[in-house]
């Protein structure tokens, strides 16, 4: 039930993959967190923490075919599993819990 608990980032990454839905791979992921948070996000930490979401078997990947252009690369699509659809539930759950009865001032909260 550990794996059920997310990090901060990890709650953005999945939702931004769920939010995607079949357009999830890294490049879109980061363009839906930073537009969304306005936060900037670094490639090294949105890829560690994607593998890290695929070991805890609540991310699944699954690789395109090269890009049809001079040394076109691969996608890497991103989904979620089952497992990781209830871990974000969960943790939407519990912030929403957490929250209710909560008046913050307008300004308080945001970045």
């Amino acid at each position: 039930m550990s794996d059920a608990f997310l990090a901060e980032f990890e709650l953005y990454v999945m939702l931004a993959v769920a939010r995607l839905d079949d357009d999830a791979y890294g490049v879109t992921i980061r363009r839906e967190i930073e537009e969304r948070t306005g936060r900037p996000v670094s490639v090294g930490a949105l890829y560690a923490t994607l593998a890290r979401l695929g070991r805890k078997k609540l991310m699944t990947f699954e690789a395109s075919a090269p890009r049809p252009v001079p040394g076109g690369r691969h996608r890497k699509y991103c989904r979620l599993t089952p497992e990781g659809r209830r871990a974000l539930a969960h943790s939407a759950g519990m912030l929403a819990r957490m929250m209710d009865g909560i008046e913050l001032a307008p300004g308080e909260g945001e970045a």
